[in-house]
């Protein structure tokens, strides 16, 4: 167990809540640009608070854009999550953003990460090297092309996205079908061959759904989000406390 990674994902975009989701257990949690309204200044705020925690504070972009990805660097995030990686040159343009030249790309700013302009040469020479690279697999091409990403060493893990992946089938949703099954299977089987992180999202809050992923090797999970966990512990109190005046 002590190789399963387990964080969550952060929509609100309120100090508090990364506070208190942060002193939960959790080994890291993500700040999600994709799918939220959080804006950069809003995410640097979140990565300092879950950081201040002494947990790891991953982001997962809007895209894989040069522009997005070093600007949430540059406010400290210790990971990034780049949606939509479906070949290796999308999986080799991730790490040319990420990662400062010779290895990559990125450009030199001077800003929360560089203690601004204070401590650039001992960020670039040792946190930049630490900060974790996951694509997100989520299109049958990925999976296609998916022993051409890993097979790139700047590239630390995956995490798959299922609904996504199903979509680009045609089949939104249709986890049962065959086909969809042969291509997640096929995704496990080729992941495990490596030795990097195999991500999966839990979307609802149910800890006997983590111990089936752990099961089947993920390693890296997140566990739910925010408003899941506020919003199902209010509804069954709640439900819970309406059917006991019956």
């Amino acid at each position: 167990m002590k190789d399963i990674s387990i964080g969550s994902w952060i929509t609100l975009n309120h100090f508090s809540i990364v506070e208190i989701m942060a002193d939960a257990g959790f080994d890291w949690l993500c700040v999600d640009m994709e799918h939220s309204v959080t804006d950069y200044f809003e995410a640097q705020q979140l990565i300092a608070t879950i950081q201040s925690k002494g947990i790891k504070a991953y982001v997962r972009v809007g895209g894989n854009n040069t522009r997005i990805i070093k600007r949430v660097l540059d406010a400290g995030a210790d990971g990034i999550i780049v949606p939509m990686v479906n070949s290796k040159e999308e999986a080799i343009k991730a790490i040319n953003a990420l990662k400062y030249p010779p290895k990559g790309k990125r450009g030199v700013g001077l800003a929360r990460a560089q203690k601004y302009g204070f401590g650039f040469e001992d960020y670039k020479d040792n946190e930049a090297d630490d900060i974790k690279l996951i694509v997100q697999i989520e299109h049958v091409d990925a999976v296609n092309n998916l022993e051409e990403i890993l097979s790139l060493d700047a590239i630390d893990g995956t995490f798959i996205g299922p609904f996504d992946l199903s979509g680009s089938m045609g089949k939104p949703g249709k986890y049962d079908d065959d086909d969809v099954k042969e291509v997640l299977q096929r995704y496990e089987d080729i992941v495990k061959k490596y030795n990097k992180l195999i991500g999966f999202h839990v979307i609802q809050p149910d800890y006997q759904l983590v111990l089936d992923k752990i099961e089947k090797g993920y390693n890296f999970i997140a566990f739910s989000l925010d408003t899941l966990f506020l919003g199902t512990i209010a509804r069954n109190q709640v439900l819970k406390y309406r059917n006991s005046l019956k």
